[in-house]
């Protein structure tokens, strides 16, 4: 049967599967990433999880794939195939395509942004299906975002788009990691609620989920501090919808989970901020963490497209 090799890597865990022509999963596994191994054990794990999954096809679907595709984390030089950077990995100019074309006999490979990838799943197959312009924005332990253009993910004149994490929302805010102050994934992404829900109970073990909990049950410090997120992700996505006008914002993450404990104030804090501009729809992703996966998926088969069509 034919079908590609699907390969999402994140700090923690690898997702992978073999993806069929009409989008199916024909095989799913999962292994850890090793990071603590250094960033060369990671990458040959990498390798080693794309060819185990190739023998597999060969083996249970009577053929080799006839493409990969592969989801990164960090920075992504997606027309070269290179990795160029990732912080949680500690890896710097890594050939991913070269790399896993020879490991897995010369087979075409894509090489995506987890983020954009995941949109692209998303915009394709998930939650944004049907919609012409829309906004993916996980909320993990930061915030990125994917903007969704007809059926592609924009990814920019250096492959930076969609980094809404690094909009300034409170500019006496929170040092951030890239500089900044007060950059909404200091104070908005799944993390930054941990930390503060964790100040704010005195239990240094308390984190988002317990934090929506607590909400829930209307405790006054986790209200408190669930607002303080909320108001800060609306002015985000406020100045993200006034630059890009999207008809739909897909929030999705660890964040996300919280369900109408997270949306219902979202979307009224979000109205709330607009005046002249259109309120987009604002609803929960559909996939899950298997976005990444089946974006990786969508990459090979658009790659053999582009291949064929030129």
């Amino acid at each position: 049967m034919k079908h590609v090799i699907a390969l999402d890597v994140g700090g923690t865990g690898m997702k992978a599967a073999l993806v069929g022509a009409d989008g199916a999963l024909l095989h799913e596994a999962r292994r850890a990433t090793g990071r603590e191994r250094g960033p060369d054990a990671v990458v040959e794990s990498i390798l080693t999880f794309a060819a185990d999954l190739g023998a597999y096809g060969e083996e249970h679907l009577g053929e080799s794939a006839v493409a990969a595709g592969v989801a990164v984390p960090g920075i992504v030089d997606a027309e070269n195939g290179v990795a160029v950077y990732a912080s949680n990995l500690g890896w710097r100019d890594v050939p991913m395509r070269e790399l896993l074309g020879e490991r897995l006999g010369g087979v075409p490979v894509a090489l995506g942004h987890d983020v954009r990838t995941g949109g692209l799943a998303e915009g394709r197959i998930g939650a944004g299906k049907g919609a012409d312009r829309f906004l993916f924005v996980p909320l993990g332990t930061g915030i990125a975002g994917a903007i969704g253009i007809a059926g592609t993910i924009e990814s920019g004149a250096h492959g930076y788009a969609g980094e809404i994490g690094h909009i300034v929302v409170r500019p006496d805010g929170p040092d951030c990691g890239c500089g900044q102050r007060g950059c909404l994934e200091t104070l908005a992404s799944a993390s930054a609620v941990t930390r503060a829900w964790a100040a704010a109970s005195g239990d240094p073990t308390a984190d988002a989920a317990d934090c929506a909990k607590a909400v829930e049950s209307d405790d006054p410090a986790a209200v408190e501090v669930w607002r303080n997120a909320v108001d800060a992700l609306a002015a985000g996505l406020v100045t993200a919808l006034t630059l890009l006008d999207p008809s739909m914002l897909i929030i999705g993450g660890g964040l996300a989970e919280a369900g109408e404990t997270l949306f219902t104030p979202l979307r009224a804090a979000v109205e709330e901020r607009v005046t002249f501009q259109k309120l987009p729809h604002i609803v929960p992703a559909a996939l899950g963490d298997t976005a990444g996966c089946l974006g990786a998926g969508l990459l090979a088969w658009d790659l053999l497209s582009t291949e064929v069509s030129a």
